[in-house]
């Protein structure tokens, strides 16, 4: 019976997460992130929706004044690698920073409609690529040439290359984390995809 409720509920949230733009994915402040927890928190990157992370009762957590801190860095080491995510410490009890929670789902959801016009995304990227070009593969030389963001519902973006095939995950990385950098795409999954050009 237990198990089958627990289905039905992870089934609902995933339905919920699909039709919609931004999360609030909220976590127990006393229990921490769960295994379930994480599983619906890759469903909502999976599906490239904005989130905003709300740990609740936070009010029951004995703290110092590194509490916090050491909450936050320990919950983006398990978010990881997509830990660009606003987390917000709330008590729905005494109201604490309920406000907030919302207010930062509105931003994320600005983020994730956010368009770059392609002279300003070459203009940026460019210049890093050219400063930090990827790594040589099989002595060959990866050339980007062109950077585009995509009409899609969530940020996507289309690098045009010689040889789309050796661009290793850690450059893909550095162009995420530049991109990040660069525009504000906090809790907003980013995809990026390399085209022969």
């Amino acid at each position: 019976m237990t198990e089958d409720i627990e289905y039905y509920s992870v089934l609902r949230s995933v339905r919920t997460i699909e039709n919609s733009d931004v999360c609030l994915f909220m976590i127990d402040a006393a229990e921490g992130i769960q295994k379930q927890d994480l599983s619906i928190y890759y469903i909502i990157e999976k599906n490239s929706k904005g989130v905003v992370v709300i740990v609740n009762k936070w009010d029951l957590v004995e703290k110092d004044q590194n509490t916090m801190l050491k909450f936050e860095e320990q919950l983006r080491n398990q978010l990881a690698p997509f830990n660009d995510v606003p987390i917000i410490f709330t008590s729905t009890l005494s109201k604490q920073r309920i406000h907030k929670a919302l207010e930062k789902s509105m931003e994320v959801f600005e983020n994730r409609v956010r368009k770059i016009p392609t002279k300003e995304l070459n203009d940026v990227m460019l210049d890093i690529i050219n400063a930090t070009p990827p790594p040589a593969m099989k002595g060959k030389y990866i050339r980007i040439k062109f950077v585009q963001m995509l009409p899609t519902h969530a940020p996507t973006f289309a690098f045009y290359c010689n040889l789309p095939q050796y661009i290793p995950d850690s450059y893909k990385r550095f162009l995420e984390n530049r991109l990040r950098e660069k525009f504000n795409f906090e809790g907003v999954p980013l995809k990026l995809f390399f085209r022969k050009k």
